[in-house]
């Protein structure tokens, strides 16, 4: 048996949640108020549609205090845009009036009424050297839990460790104790190690791995996905003239699916990749890579070569020439337009430092990044500063964080959201008349689905499709320069 495991039904977390947070059952009273107030003044619609949106998987952003449990209605099947249904009121699914009961039945908690028994599993690595992220990702299903679930929705928690085989005990645990949906595992390795597992028990996972190679038909990886995000910025600095690009990566399983992505994409739209480079992910020194992508010593051989002929010549419109060349380090443009840099951290801070000393201007050259630039601080570098790069839209995600800090005291790793995203999913879908919707068909519905992260949707594959924005890098801040879409196609 794994090293922990306990079942987390709604009713005990919420005795859990409250015997350490009192002041949070206050609020959360207060909260529940101004959103009836808001319900009856028709200013909050939940879930309101435009286009083919799905359903909203987030709740109402905070104010101070942490709100009342939001109700997310049922996914309706897709139709034109004239034939959406007119959704319920907030008001109206606290009142019962969405989610009729039987004469006599009693009213439970605000939030969305699973059908008694429906359990699910959430396997995390809450030991070993993930430890720390997983137990962020438990507290942000946790933060799910209490935002949507009420009584006739169970999820049991199991470690993984952090180990393939930590991940088969747990999931077999998981399938004993009836889980009809599994969360989790993070890791791509452990994602592999149950497949073998739950699709012979045809029960669904939502994965929290961003390795498209561990997915498979049941097996969702909601990470997100590096292929995807330079496909987005690729394809908006295309838009923008780019034609050549050029890629620095760390030689790694990351750095390939990315290059991959990259020469697709251009491919394509027409461009083309002129220059790449893997470099050692282990290195100190990264000028080497620099100098050679970007064609450094010719394109300095040849100013020197060019002053020594004006110098030959000693001509007025050759001493002219030599006035223009002074200063210069190189001669003629890079051999790209647009360059993307692969990298996170430390290392992208120290390969964009050498950008302009090899003499790539960032005036000329677009400066290109993934969702590895997703992180604050990183316009401090100011070869990064007016970079682009692609990630979700950034203000669902803070109101998440608001939220997070405001219950535990810290900042949450750029992946709790995924496990936010999918407790909320297993819950509204949970909550189906008749039984959970967790087949296929529920779970690859077209219209996809809103949350922490923007728009998101299930393939057939396992693959995951999101709606993403490119944001520029600010000194203090990046803002969005190319909104996400509010909509799947």
């Amino acid at each position: 048996m794994m090293g922990l495991m306990h079942r987390m039904t709604f009713r005990a977390f919420l005795k859990k949640y409250f015997a350490v947070r009192p002041w949070v059952l206050i609020s959360g009273l207060l909260g529940l108020t101004l959103l009836l107030s808001a319900c009856e003044s028709g200013q909050f619609l939940l879930g309101k549609q435009g286009g083919n949106q799905g359903p909203v998987l987030s709740a109402p952003p905070s104010s101070g205090t942490r709100p009342a449990a939001p109700t997310v209605p049922r996914p309706p099947a897709p139709k034109p845009p004239a034939q959406q249904p007119k959704l319920p009121t907030l008001e109206e699914i606290l009142k019962g009036l969405g989610t009729p009961k039987a004469p006599g039945q009693a009213q439970g908690p605000a939030g969305i009424s699973a059908p008694q028994g429906v359990r699910t599993a959430l396997l995390l690595p809450l030991s070993g050297a993930n430890a720390r992220v997983g137990q962020a990702m438990l507290n942000a299903a946790q933060m799910a839990l209490f935002d949507f679930a009420k009584d006739g929705f169970e999820m049991t928690v199991h470690d993984t460790q952090g180990t393939p085989d930590g991940a088969r005990a747990a999931a077999q645990a998981a399938l004993a104790e009836g889980a009809r949906l599994i969360m989790g595992p993070l890791l791509s390795g452990s994602v592999r190690a149950i497949q073998d597992i739950a699709r012979p028990a045809g029960v669904p996972v939502l994965a929290f791995s961003n390795d498209r190679s561990a997915a498979a038909p049941g097996v969702y990886t909601l990470g997100f996905s590096p292929g995807d995000e330079v496909t987005r910025v690729v394809d908006y600095a295309i838009s923008k003239g780019a034609s050549r690009f050029a890629l620095l990566a760390p030689d790694t399983e990351y750095g390939r699916v990315v290059s991959r992505a990259l020469r697709q994409a251009t491919l394509d739209r027409g461009a083309r990749v002129t220059a790449a480079a893997l470099y050692d992910p282990a290195a100190r020194d990264y000028s080497a890579v620099v100098r050679r992508i970007a064609d450094y010593d010719s394109r300095h051989r040849a100013l020197l070569d060019q002053r020594r002929a004006l110098e030959v010549r000693n001509d007025e419109a050759s001493r002219l020439a030599l006035k223009r060349l002074k200063g210069l380090v190189t001669l003629g443009d890079s051999p790209f337009d647009a360059v993307v840099l692969a990298d996170g951290g430390k290392r992208l801070t120290a390969i964009a430092a050498l950008l302009p000393f090899y003499d790539i201007d960032p005036q000329k050259v677009h400066i290109l990044g993934a969702g590895q630039w997703d992180a604050p601080g990183i316009g401090a570098e100011p070869a990064l500063l007016g970079g682009w790069y692609a990630a979700p839209a950034p203000q669902l995600r803070a109101d998440f964080v608001q939220r997070y800090k405001q219950v535990y005291a810290v900042n949450p790793p750029r992946v709790a959201t995924l496990a936010y995203d999918a407790c909320a999913l297993a819950v509204v879908l949970g909550a189906r008349e008749g039984g959970p919707a967790y087949s296929p068909a529920d779970l690859t519905t077209s219209t996809g689905f809103v949350g922490r992260d923007g728009i998101f949707r299930l393939m057939p594959d396992g693959s995951v499709q999101r709606g993403l924005a490119v944001l520029e890098v600010g000194r203090h801040s990046s803002r969005v320069i190319d909104p996400a879409p509010k909509a799947f196609p």
